[in-house]
């Protein structure tokens, strides 16, 4: 699942995720400890997840300099959902040595935040893979109907697939971020022929998404609409704008919720066409 709707708000479940855990980890820390050592051990916790994500970030950046280096401010921007997660953890892992090495009597606290952390991430992590509503989220897009806009003739992901690997982005004309993204994306198709780029209106009438393209100028190809909105809920999605990675076999490399700026999508289109 890659996002959660909390009333007119999707939110990105990987951070939800994150925070939990950890706050389930400061939680038990300042549980086994007393006095000023509680409070103290409970600042490290969270100390540590920003070690983490700053690591994290940084290492993504220095491994991507090459699609970060024409914009370097897009450094800043965090939407693009650009980090290495396991030097991230193990840049937190360092710190929490660092702290422990200097306060040893907290070693049964930290090992308890650690288990209580584990078990939080492990928990939704199941739940978040499955999905909230039990179904099963994996790497295979689901077979749902699309038709082709203009024309309106009836296909599936499976009838779509030409050997390419491919961008699907789920879209729709009223959503802003949507909207922002849209001349990024109409360019990488007319750059990237390798890659076949396919936009799935989600919910809209094929006059209201002719009008869209028209009033904003945009020439693209390979535009699907899903009447039903039903390709979201499918892949996990409760929210737009939500971009889809495919393989040439169809399968799904990674995902992305929310707007993605340039370098985000150096770096995805650099994955996909990797032998």
């Amino acid at each position: 699942m890659l996002s959660i709707s909390i009333g007119p708000v999707a939110l990105p479940v990987a951070p939800l995720l994150l925070l939990g855990a950890t706050f389930a980890a400061a939680f038990t820390a300042r549980r086994l400890l007393v006095g000023d050592d509680a409070a103290r051990v409970e600042t490290q916790v969270w100390l540590a997840l920003l070690v983490g994500l700053l690591a994290a970030r940084v290492a993504h950046v220095a491994l991507n300099a090459g699609a970060y280096g024409p914009r370097p401010w897009l450094v800043f921007d965090l939407r693009d959902g650009g980090w290495n997660g396991g030097l991230g953890l193990a840049a937190a892992g360092l710190w929490l040595a660092w702290v422990l090495q200097r306060h040893a009597h907290w070693r049964r606290a930290l090992l308890g935040a650690g288990l209580a952390a584990l078990a939080v991430w492990a928990l939704f992590s199941v739940l978040v893979f499955r999905g909230f509503d039990g179904r099963d989220s994996g790497p295979q897009v689901p077979a749902v109907a699309l038709s082709a806009f203009p024309g309106g003739q009836a296909s599936t992901f499976e009838q779509l697939r030409d050997g390419r690997p491919m961008v699907v982005n789920l879209w729709a004309s009223w959503c802003g971020p949507c909207r922002a993204e849209m001349p990024m994306l109409a360019d990488a198709q007319r750059r990237e022929p390798g890659v076949r780029f396919l936009f799935v209106n989600q919910g809209e009438a094929a006059a209201a998404v002719q009008a869209y393209l028209l009033r904003e100028g945009l020439a693209l190809h390979d535009v699907w609409l899903d009447g039903a909105s039903a390709l979201g809920p499918a892949v996990g999605s409760q929210g737009l704008p939500t971009t889809l990675f495919l393989d040439a076999e169809g399968r799904r490399v990674d995902a992305h919720f929310g707007v993605l700026n340039q370098a985000a999508l150096t770096v995805q289109l650099k994955t996909l066409k990797r032998p």
